[in-house]
């Protein structure tokens, strides 16, 4: 099996037939499980074997069917499900760490993330925020008491690129985890493994699902450490993931590939064709040349990814004007859906920082983010240029 492709993989692998050779993915919608015996109930908890389960909390078919092909086509030894891709980031940055250890994180990345790192500076981690996208300011800011330099590899909402590789090796030379949150570059993009990464995490609700359904989230790493500190924490802590979920995620999975390759493609013909428009501060997009890390996403990602952003030179309000023009794609605050979606950061998903903090990672009123969907790429191109063309006034062409 692990010399199957992706697209092979995201069909097959992992899946656990029960005695009626089902097809398709089973739904095994059951909390708890049945043991033979006493002895048989003991000897499971002291150690459960390959297909033995305890508790929905602990795991389940379902469940593990979705682990084993997240770990199959990220390239890890193992893979936990969560409730929801903060679960997963919480449980990822929460189990190994402790009062006095130190975290580096780059500082332009999801609100809620954010949080979380400030969460844990309450109980006495110590929190260090730095510019991710410049190697040097990981360099000055890792120390011996370095336990995790955490990162997105694409930044929400202002698409710069992390250099992973560059950052692993910063990290693992302090003996630090590199834990990145994967989900801008979805795993059809990702190649963190390779270039250094320990821990990876996603949001499933995101491309993994792909419709709109459901919450989940997902850390892949090693055995040991799946299996280990997060698996410890998460199952005690109450944050692993739904059967039900989970056999949603499965049937997600087998069209991640095909879903995600569109998507990029109409990401990067929108921003093509809006490129340099003269009433348009920035046309984000890191598969552009313009982007500033460009040539590190096509080195990192080999493709642009699935998220464009437009920074408006007249603020808030034309950026409204633009939302509100839009046909084709929705307004909402998801991301990775097969429906386009626009958001409005510094009103939504990032309205809780103070308006400093927003600047120092690019975020200013003007700033519109956009997932592209799997609709027709020309309809696409259509809806934003009409949508440009009434936000900015104009009677001609928005390209």
């Amino acid at each position: 099996m692990s010399e199957w492709r992706t697209r092979t993989k995201l069909v097959h692998e992992g899946i656990r037939r029960s005695q009626f050779g089902e097809m398709a993915e089973a739904l095994f919608l059951t909390q708890g499980f049945i043991y033979p015996s006493a002895g048989a109930a003991e000897a499971r908890f002291i150690e459960a074997g390959e297909d033995e389960f305890i508790y929905a909390r602990y795991g389940n078919p379902t469940t593990r069917m979705f682990e084993d092909r997240m770990a199959a086509i990220e390239g890890t030894e193992d893979a936990f499900a969560c409730a929801s891709g903060m679960a997963a980031i919480n449980g990822a940055l929460s189990c190994g760490l402790k009062t006095g250890d130190h975290v580096v994180a780059a500082r332009q990345m999801f609100g809620s993330c954010l949080h979380v790192l400030k969460v844990l500076a309450g109980f006495g981690v110590e929190v260090t925020l730095i510019d991710g996208a410049d190697l040097e300011n990981w360099r000055g800011a890792v120390k011996a008491t370095t336990k995790i330099c955490f990162f997105e590899s694409v930044s929400n909402p202002g698409l710069e690129v992390i250099d992973i590789k560059g950052v692993s090796e910063i990290a693992h030379a302090v003996g630090a985890l590199v834990v990145v949150d994967n989900a801008f570059a979805s795993p059809i993009f990702s190649r963190a493994v390779d270039l250094g990464a320990d821990v990876i995490v996603y949001s499933a609700t995101k491309h993994i699902d792909g419709g709109g359904r459901v919450l989940g989230g997902v850390v892949c790493g090693t055995r040991d450490f799946i299996r280990g500190p997060l698996e410890t924490y998460v199952k005690h802590t109450g944050g692993a993931m739904s059967p039900f979920h989970a056999w949603l995620l499965l049937n997600g999975l087998q069209t991640l590939d095909l879903r995600v390759r569109a998507q990029a493609a109409s990401a990067k013909a929108v921003a093509e064709a809006i490129d340099g428009h003269p009433h348009v501060n920035r046309v984000i997009y890191p598969g552009l040349p313009s982007h500033p890390q460009h040539a590190l996403a096509m080195a990192q990602m080999g493709a642009g990814g699935t998220m464009l952003g437009i920074d408006f030179e007249g603020g808030k309000e034309v950026a409204f004007r633009f939302l509100d023009a839009l046909d084709v794609v929705s307004i909402s605050n998801n991301l990775g859906d097969a429906k386009s979606i626009a958001t409005h950061p510094a009103t939504t998903t990032h309205k809780n920082l103070t308006d400093e903090d927003r600047a120092l990672i690019g975020i200013t009123p003007g700033l519109v983010r956009i997932s592209f969907g799997i609709e027709d790429t020309a309809d696409l191109v259509e809806d934003i240029r009409s949508a440009l063309e009434v936000a900015l006034g104009e009677c001609g062409e928005a390209g």
